[in-house]
């Protein structure tokens, strides 16, 4: 694979298209019905990936939409199959993150997107080292919102998800988005329970005592490991979305010592321990 661009006749469609064979790009359009590349998107599959006329493109509008096209050359995409809309995958996973130093923040975005989490909300934290407002929020949430576009074409998705900030973790465990129940990933936490869609990923610093207190018993662990700020958010997606695959069960509450409320942990799966 080429940066953004799978390339090869081993690259599957996206599941769920009704597409097969598999083809030679996968690319994010604006307009599925009348398909255009940005020029920076039809270079690379002319000049790099060196596509021959003919040759199979998937398109997807990031909205869940999908057509398949054949690359006609010049920068141009000829379609070559109907549009497929697939419906939006439930429940809707969100990750949060505290920024922190150099590129690991484009680092996690990009891996968030490969598994296939639907939002991630960059956090202001009280423990943060590094602090993004203003002019200059708003300059790094557009540059995530490229990472995350380019992680659509490297892993075939068809959703690319929503980056927004929020102010505070207060501000984020309140906002009531589809119901969403939210949690903060910190060590020592219990183990996810089913109906948790929801996590935020602490500084390096780890969470304040009135951050963890606007969380209350809400905190799930994520392992006995110190993990870095970044490598903590991406073991929060994958936690996730392998629990809403199937891969892996959440953790169900049954009476008996041990947990909160005089319950103990009922195992219904593999899940993410708390230290």
């Amino acid at each position: 694979m080429t940066g953004g661009y799978p390339r090869g006749t081993g690259a599957a469609s996206p599941a769920g298209t009704g597409a097969a064979s598999p083809t030679a790009a996968h690319v994010v359009v604006d307009d599925l019905a009348e398909p255009q590349l940005s020029s920076e998107d039809g270079h690379h599959l002319k000049s790099v990936l060196r596509l021959r006329p003919g040759e199979p493109v998937g398109a997807t509008d990031g909205r869940g939409g999908y057509r398949r096209c054949a690359w006609g050359g010049g920068g141009r995409l000829e379609p070559a199959g109907e549009v497929v809309v697939t419906p939006a995958r439930r429940p809707v996973l969100t990750v949060g993150l505290v920024p922190v130093k150099g590129d690991r923040p484009d680092w996690a975005v990009q891996k968030l997107t490969e598994l296939g989490v639907d939002r991630i909300v960059i956090v202001a934290s009280e423990r943060a080292v590094v602090r993004w407002a203003g002019e200059r929020l708003a300059s790094h949430l557009v540059r995530l919102q490229r990472v995350a576009r380019a992680a659509v074409m490297q892993s075939r998705q068809l959703w690319i998800p929503s980056i927004v900030a929020a102010a505070s973790v207060a501000d984020e465990l309140g906002d009531p988005v589809a119901g969403a129940a939210r949690a903060l990933a910190d060590p020592g936490g219990h183990p996810l329970a089913p109906g948790i869609d929801t996590l935020l990923v602490g500084p390096e610093g780890g969470w304040s005592d009135a951050e963890r207190a606007a969380a209350g018993p809400r905190r799930v662990g994520l392992g006995s490991s110190v993990l870095r700020a970044e490598t903590a958010a991406v073991a929060a997606g994958v936690l996730l979305t392998s629990v809403r695959a199937g891969l892996v069960g959440a953790v169900r509450a049954r009476p008996g010592p041990g947990a909160p409320g005089g319950s103990a942990p009922d195992v219904a799966g593999v899940a993410g321990a708390g230290s």
